[in-house]
């Protein structure tokens, strides 16, 4: 949930942290089979639905945990958790 709240004549976008899928707590990366993206647990928004991804047991995980790793298996970066052109330290 995102809420609004300004310091000193600033406005800032809040938003409350999602929590790590118990199965997934040491996994940074986490692919949806179904659209063969690449969400980012350290990034992710509500707009991932993570939790309905959960649901359908429809997701991979990677070894290496990383997004090198998620695109040699053909899966492309989330747009909402892993901005274009954003540089994920791996």
């Amino acid at each position: 949930m995102a809420r609004w709240r300004g310091w000193g004549g600033v406005v800032a976008r809040v938003v409350a942290a999602m929590a790590r899928p118990l199965r997934f707590e040491h996994n940074r990366w986490l692919g949806d089979k179904r659209t063969q993206r690449a969400h980012d647990l350290d990034h992710a928004t509500d707009a991932c639905a993570i939790d309905e991804l959960m649901t359908s047991e429809q997701f991979a995980a990677f070894g290496p945990d990383t997004l090198p790793e998620a695109r040699n298996r053909g899966y492309h970066p989330c747009r909402h958790c892993v901005p274009h052109g954003t540089v994920v330290d791996d």
